[in-house]
């Protein structure tokens, strides 16, 4: 029987619609307006979020959501909310989507939970997921874990990529034996396939160490963990800039394994800055240099992580290279 999926993967957070999580591999961890009810003229603003697909509402309220996607928020609310009011689903949707994200109006996520149940109740995928997470976590409305799982796992079934995301994460909350694993795994590979970066990482966590009834197989982990880079997920790239390095599951590549770690140490990502400090100190993927090692390091420190050999490795720099290396990382922060 193989193992459960890792405790990585066990322990990562549900996402919500608007950003994916990241996390530090776990050896590295650092330490710690006002309504409008009128029919006033109102003059187009620009998105305070990005357009969203019509399809998330179900059925599209026309006139509404042609005002929403122009970015006149209080015209949509007010040519939704009458809609909402008689019982349309995909109305209700969306003004739950306008006081959800404070667009035009005051955030209001009571109000919201009260029209995404509404929707959800009527089968909307979209407002299914956003009330699972509600209810999940106990704010705004009452904590119903079961009606969540429900929830979550009928909009994971009509095709909500973050939907069949969550519902894995929640599979794994409820039992991590053989039978759990295999059913979470399934709804992972499938919003991996529709391209969502964290279930692209965790299906490489899964073929990277054989989970539930899925074969070890590190070539297609690999794969997997380069799909996910390339969507600047930085966990990713600085496991797939990692294998490079060493060869794992497939060719060595120095030259572009530092890249993909340099990529997620510019983007912040503490692991990286402290895994190119090595690369440079050892001269691997790119020419060795002191300071730019000490540099990297000293960023990774101040964000709370020491690393014993790369201590070790400072006490044989002089205050001249230290104090370049401290200007470097001076000019990242």
């Amino acid at each position: 029987m193989k193992p459960p999926l890792p405790f990585l993967l066990a322990t990562m957070l549900l996402i919500g619609a608007a950003q994916a999580q990241t996390a530090v591999p776990a050896e590295e961890t650092p330490p710690a307006a006002a309504t409008g009810k009128g029919a006033r003229p109102e003059a187009p603003a620009a998105p305070e979020a990005p357009p969203l697909d019509s399809r998330r509402f179900g059925v599209v309220p026309d006139p509404a959501y042609g005002a929403f996607q122009r970015g006149l928020y209080i015209t949509a609310l007010n040519l939704a909310r009458p809609k909402a009011e008689a019982g349309d689903a995909a109305a209700q949707t969306l003004v739950a989507e306008i006081y959800s994200r404070g667009l035009g109006v005051k955030q209001d996520q009571k109000e919201a939970a009260k029209w995404y149940r509404l929707a959800a109740e009527q089968g909307v995928p979209e407002a299914q997921f956003q009330y699972a997470l509600m209810l999940r976590s106990g704010r705004f409305v009452e904590r119903d874990i079961d009606q969540a799982f429900a929830l979550m796992e009928d909009s994971a079934n009509t095709g909500n990529v973050l939907a069949q995301f969550n519902f894995a994460q929640m599979v794994l909350e409820r039992g991590n034996d053989a039978i759990a694993t295999d059913r979470a795994v399934s709804y992972y590979e499938r919003a991996a396939n529709k391209g969502l970066a964290d279930a692209q990482y965790a299906m490489a966590q899964t073929l990277a160490n054989g989970a539930g009834s899925r074969q070890k197989d590190l070539p297609a982990a690999r794969q997997w963990l380069e799909r996910a880079a390339q969507q600047n997920f930085d966990s990713a790239q600085v496991e797939l800039g990692t294998w490079l390095v060493q060869g794992t599951g497939g060719p060595a590549d120095a030259k572009a394994g530092f890249a993909w770690l340099k990529r997620a140490a510019e983007g912040g990502n503490v692991a990286a800055r402290n895994r190119i400090a090595k690369l440079y100190m050892a001269g691997i993927g790119i020419e060795p240099d002191s300071v730019e090692a000490a540099g990297w390091y000293l960023n990774a420190r101040r964000a709370g992580l020491v690393d014993p050999e790369m201590e070790d490795f400072l006490e044989g720099l002089t205050d001249a290279q230290l104090a370049d290396a401290a200007k470097r990382a001076d000019a990242r922060l």
